[in-house]
């Protein structure tokens, strides 16, 4: 246990200390340029080890960090990584005005870095990670803070963020396959564009947990963990080899989610000639166990070691020049027809030990026979797998298709025989029917005629209808008012009667607030829950609010905000489409609960919630005051993730503004001082409500609650202070274990949070860097309210 503390120990030494100014950096001034033809084309680090700038890849050049190594390139990063190959004519600009801009040969204008602030000065550091200082040499933007394909020796990837390969082995852009972290602790590959459900997983550490923020960390000695607060799995390290544990003071390390869909840990050990490569470990031994390495209707094998793919018989590669987009049907289908008959025009053909990933649409116990004649006569069935007595058909395409000699299935493909194809022996025994009547000749001429002419005034019918259904669908939208509403958010418009159908007509209602009510419903035949919310009162109230909320979320997505899926705004009803959220509110959970959330599963809630108000503040294109934070407006999701919901009241500031007059909006005991005072609103106000919530967090219970046996716990901002300064801060746990440290420090962010003055406040950047233990809280004066 001991030398568990210390590894522990040592690791967030490492990982803290990552985040201070270096002794040793380039620095980079303002109004730099780099060029990908005239030098400087890169910059380098002090040790030369690492650069940032341009690189080759394709017919142009790209954007990155790369480890120096003669003429092999090593990418580590990759800014737009999916944009086209740039021209030689390029520019990468850090402007006066502290931005990292790249200036393309058209002329645009693309942001390489998403600085919180504007910087003063950049560095290409050893550790391989490239960052921006603002004027007091503080970190703003790290590379190390958005990996692509790699993360390098010192680097973590957080919870929720994720590793996309390479399309190729020299071409950066997303591939088709991912790393997650997941919140609940595992470490996961799945391919992209998939539900990322188990099924679909490959590999995984099988490293589960629940109550604390997990993240993977490479430390510099080339050992991989999976942190998990006090806990730590050990991924890769400690038992290194003494040739390789010899040779790890000169050693770059990286993890990288190679092309091919596996992760892989390498050492770069540099000597006289260069550096030489080593694999340490990976993920999988064999690369044909990566789901979707082959496409559809192919399967992955070895050949000397290497994997290729295979497509199944009755299908050809759809580009032979890349195998693994998977394989087409190589002939033409006959069209279905009813039992026997279907059977004509197919044979069965049969693979051992071949499996598939997709679950049947039938599974029936019979012979292997009687299953190959089912497959037949079923215009459905594409394949099926035999076992045991079981048939199991599947539809076409197939997918995940492996070798498996363990399970002992018998595949059983459908393919097309000569008989459908044009040059078949049946069809050529067909007599042809030579006409030499001249009366069956005006016939058919006849009888052809009439199908022309008929057909003509079919498409005119057909023409002229839907000419008047378009008339009538736009005048109904401009009656609507709706014209132009789809320029402002790109959302999906609902009818009210489809709205009406999927929440059973609106019975299961979910909560009410003053504008109306919000009910459980369910879209695309009950696979997606939605939690629909229906504005009831006055209609110039309610439109204000509708609009409010479409220009608040209409356009942002943020993993602590309730994402608005659609809306509908047809006569005079307005209604809006939500996520989801399983779980409830964070209300329900602190004050009505038998059992309150733990004390880490809090902490974890504040700083859900504290990222969502800074992404509203100060990540938005324009910054959005929410004005009613409170803990009956933050709902949690399946995975218990906190995010922020109704903002009916958000009020918005324009670009060259701080504050804004508006009248008093939110709900009484979240309130800051300013609303009752007639002064301008800003941001800080936000920052107050976040405060009282976060006290209420702390203690769960409300802000004010008469029902009390002691007369100064009435209003809990008061006696949470008289607590603090008495140092009895034990008192407001009420025995429950917590890191006395962590406590405090909260306790000193909600304090520092309701000050009376704004701008005594901190901002959400700040309190979150507090919260996360970045930045050191001082002691808060007392809150002016307090002290009258």
């Amino acid at each position: 246990m001991a030398s568990m503390s210390i590894v522990f120990f040592l690791l967030f030494t490492s990982f803290i200390g990552g985040r201070a100014v270096p002794k040793q950096s380039s620095h980079i001034a303002l109004g730099s340029s780099l060029s990908p033809i005239t030098q400087p084309t890169s910059w380098l680090s002090p040790s030369q080890k690492f650069a940032f700038g341009f690189y080759r890849q394709g017919s142009g050049f790209a954007i990155g960090i790369w480890l120096v190594s003669g003429d092999n390139t090593t990418v580590v990063w990759t800014a737009i990584r999916d944009h086209p190959p740039l021209a030689s004519n390029a520019i990468l600009v850090f402007t006066e005005d502290g931005k990292l801009l790249l200036r393309t040969e058209r002329g645009q204008e693309k942001l390489i870095a998403n600085a919180t602030d504007s910087a003063s000065h950049a560095s290409m550091l050893n550790s391989g990670n490239f960052v921006l200082y603002d004027k007091d040499s503080k970190i703003i933007w790290q590379s190390f803070y958005f990996p692509t394909d790699t993360i390098l020796g010192g680097q973590t990837l957080f919870a929720g963020y994720q590793l996309f390969s390479g399309l190729t082995e020299n071409d950066h852009s997303t591939g088709r396959f991912h790393l997650k972290m997941q919140d609940d602790g595992n470490l996961v590959l799945y391919p992209v564009n998939t539900g990322d459900t188990p099924g679909d997983a490959y590999w995984n550490t099988e490293t589960f947990g629940y109550g604390s923020k997990f993240h993977l960390y490479l430390n510099k000695s080339g050992s991989l963990f999976i942190v998990n607060g006090t806990t730590l799995n050990i991924v890769y390290g400690l038992n290194k080899d003494s040739s390789t544990a010899s040779n790890q003071n000169n050693a770059i390390y990286r993890a990288t989610l190679d092309f091919d869909g596996v992760f892989r840990l390498y050492s770069h050990v540099y000597d006289e000639s260069g550096y030489k490569v080593s694999k340490l470990w990976k993920a999988l031994d064999n690369p044909c166990h990566v789901k979707s390495f082959c496409g559809f209707n192919s399967f992955c094998t070895m050949n000397d070691d290497q994997p290729y793919c295979i497509c199944l018989p009755g299908t050809d590669f759809v580009d032979v020049n890349h195998n693994s987009l998977g394989c087409e049907r190589n002939f033409s289908e006959a069209g279905c027809r009813v039992g026997k008959k279907n059977a004509s025009f197919y044979d069965i053909t049969t693979m051992e030990n071949l499996m598939w990933g997709d679950r049947p649409y039938v599974v029936s116990p019979m012979s292997i026979e009687e299953c190959s004649r089912s497959c037949l006569e079923d215009c459905d069935c594409g394949a099926a797998l035999f076992k045991s007595d079981s048939c199991m058909k599947q539809k076409l395409p197939l997918r995940y298709v492996r070798r498996d000699m363990k399970e002992g299935y018998t595949a059983l493909l459908k393919v097309g025989m000569r008989s459908i194809k044009s040059d078949n022996p049946i069809m050529a025994k067909t007599p042809v029917i030579v006409i030499t009547s001249k009366r069956a000749i005006v016939q058919i001429f006849l009888v052809s005629l009439s199908c022309t002419v008929l057909s003509c005034v079919a498409l005119a019918v057909s023409g002229l209808f839907i000419f008047k259904s378009r008339v009538l669908w736009y005048k109904r939208l401009l009656e609507n008012g709706n014209f132009g509403l789809n320029e402002e958010v790109t959302l999906r418009l609902f009818s009210y009667n489809e709205l009406k159908r999927a929440t059973n007509g609106f019975k299961e209602q979910l909560g009410k607030g003053s504008f109306g009510a919000v009910y459980k419903g369910a879209l695309y035949k009950g696979k997606r829950l939605v939690a629909v919310k229906r504005l009831e009162k006055l209609v110039e109230e309610g439109e204000r609010e509708f609009r409010a909320e479409m220009r608040a979320i209409g356009r942002t997505h943020h993993r602590n905000l309730v994402r608005l899926l659609g809306y509908c705004a047809e006569d005079s009803k307005r209604l809006l489409v939500y996520e989801y959220m399983s779980n409830g509110s964070l209300a329900d959970h602190l004050f009505k609960a038998q059992t309150s959330p733990n004390w880490n599963e809090r902490v974890r809630i504040a700083q859900d919630i504290a990222r969502g108000i800074l992404y509203l503040h100060e990540e938005c294109e324009t910054s959005i005051i929410h004005c009613d934070i409170k803990p009956q407006n933050i709902l949690m999701d399946d995975f218990w993730t906190a995010k922020i919901s109704d903002f009916g009241l958000a009020k918005f500031l324009m670009a060259d503004q701080t504050r804004t007059f508006t009248g008093v909006r939110g709900t009484r005991g979240y309130l800051a001082p300013e609303w009752q005072k007639n002064t301008p609103i800003s941001v800080k106000a936000d920052v107050y409500s976040y405060g009282i919530v976060l006290l209420e967090i702390v203690c769960c219970r409300r802000n004010i609650e008469l029902d009390v046996s002691n007369e100064e716990e009435v209003i809990l901002s008061t006696w949470i202070y008289k607590c603090f300064v008495a140092r009895e801060l034990h008192k407001i746990l009420r025995g429950e274990e917590a890191d006395k440290t962590m406590v405090e420090n909260m306790v000193k962010v909600a304090l520092w949070c309701i000050q009376d003055e704004p701008a005594l406040r901190p901002t959400m950047k700040s309190v979150v860097l507090m919260l996360e233990g970045i930045t050191e809280v001082s002691i808060p004066p007392c809150p002016a309210t307090m002290s009258e």
